[in-house]
């Protein structure tokens, strides 16, 4: 047990503490604001305030005001380098250098997505927008760096504490926007298809298509035998997210949830493997369609749906994540960026949200993202080769901290598609030279 004393325990105080210490460290803990009772308690302790309160504490000293206000407002942060990465919030004087609490609480609430800011071209928080950007740590999941520093410096003070060991995972996840590249999506999309092909006087594309309707060639994004195949030889036990808006439109092109062949291909993966709600654009406009996708996908698989990831990563904070806990989600996997890689919250740990305009703690446990492929094909431009070095220094990077590496891909990245040759070998390569020694 830990007892920390502050002068007011605030529910963000209570919620980052119990973030860094109980929830990632295995440490119960306690809160006091008595004086006294800290004075007098033998065991691990730490005062967050401004003044000692006994000899025998670890303090940490406040260096912002945010864990104590009730609002939102501008933060002041300030920026300092610590050996080999950044802290916010430096605190001199303190047994630790910086104040873990309050830097890890504006990067873990996502505090800056509540403030006015420029949005990008999806309507989304621009990751250029944000402070790990502007400072150069977005690709570093610093609050891992801070709360293993701070574990070997309470553990040196109090050796008898001890922390739960954790251990790296590799989770990798599949968004299936478009299951097929041309079958079963019905007469008027298929003959709409072949027009667009005709106008570009695309004529390979209309032979493969047929050839493919006609059950001579495989589909080029029939690629679920080949990744069972990989998550049987691995170990591995994958989240594939499905779309079912009943409707299309320029950002919701899923084959139709009605058909069969779509309803088989989402039981057969909701067998073995964990499926999730992957919400249309439509529904981030209209919220009625949300609880009917969730629906739709439920009667298919016959159960509850508990996991989610937004298409687009389409996330507004905290209308997106509330309408999840209304539904029924209790696990989220939207928590990085549609534009670039890296670590929008500064984590590689699942954690619990928090409602800055609620102020408290929520059920929703965040899975956070560090890589996804249409990240580094579209937006940051890399070739396979790039690719692979990209996603292997994030499993490095991830692994030395003992973090939950969560990747994200889509199935036409892997087929027979020419536009992404050699993206199914940096998979393979991945998983084999790098994964395989993880198991």
């Amino acid at each position: 047990m830990l007892l920390l004393y502050s002068t007011q325990p605030s529910p963000r105080l209570m919620y980052i503490a119990d973030t860094l210490l109980h929830d990632l460290s295995g440490i119960e803990v306690v809160y006091t604001s008595n004086m006294e009772e800290f004075k007098s308690f033998d065991g691990a302790k730490i005062n967050y305030s401004h003044h000692q309160v006994a000899e025998d504490e670890f303090n940490i000293i406040p260096a912002s005001e945010i864990l104590f206000e009730q609002q939102l407002c501008e933060q002041k942060i300030n920026l300092a380098e610590n050996s080999a990465y950044k802290v916010l919030f430096p605190s001199e004087g303190s047994d630790f250098s910086f104040d873990i609490f309050a830097a890890s609480f504006f990067l873990l609430s996502r505090y800056e997505e509540y403030l006015p800011h420029q949005k990008d071209e999806y309507g989304r928080f621009a990751h250029n927008e944000s402070l790990a950007f502007k400072a150069s740590f977005l690709k570093q999941p610093v609050i891992d760096y801070w709360l293993y520093d701070l574990q070997k410096t309470l553990q040196a003070r109090f050796p008898y504490l001890l922390f739960a060991l954790k251990k790296f995972r590799f989770i990798p996840t599949y968004d299936i926007d478009i299951a097929y590249s041309y079958l079963h999506k019905g007469i008027t999309r298929s003959a709409g298809g072949v027009v667009r092909s005709l106008l570009k006087g695309d004529m390979a594309s209309i032979k493969e298509r047929i050839n493919v309707i006609a059950r001579r060639k495989d589909d080029p994004f029939d690629v679920y035998e080949w990744l069972y195949a990989l998550h049987l030889r691995y170990g591995l036990s994958p989240y594939y997210f499905f779309p079912v808006a009943k409707s299309t439109g320029e950002f919701d092109k899923n084959i139709d949830p009605a058909a069969d062949e779509m309803q088989e291909l989402i039981r057969y993966h909701a067998t073995g493997y964990n499926v999730g709600i992957h919400p249309s654009w439509q529904s981030g406009d209209d919220e009625s369609l949300l609880l009917q996708e969730i629906k739709t996908l439920e009667d298919i698989i016959g159960r509850k749906v508990v996991h989610s990831r937004q298409h687009y990563i389409r996330v507004t904070l905290p209308d997106t994540y509330r309408r999840l806990i209304d539904l029924g989600i209790h696990n989220e996997f939207s928590m990085g960026y549609g534009s670039i890689n890296g670590f929008r919250a500064s984590i590689a740990s699942p954690f619990y949200w928090y409602d800055l305009l609620r102020e408290e703690k929520t059920s929703l446990l965040v899975y956070p993202f560090c890589f996804m492929d249409a990240n580094a094909f579209y937006e940051e431009k890399l070739t396979p080769s790039q690719a692979f070095n990209e996603i292997r220094y994030y499993h490095d990077t991830i692994k030395k901290v003992n973090g939950t590496m969560i990747s994200i891909w889509h199935n036409n990245f892997f087929g027979s598609d020419k536009t992404f040759e050699g993206w199914k070998e940096v998979y393979e390569l991945f998983l084999e030279e790098v994964v395989y020694w993880d198991l």
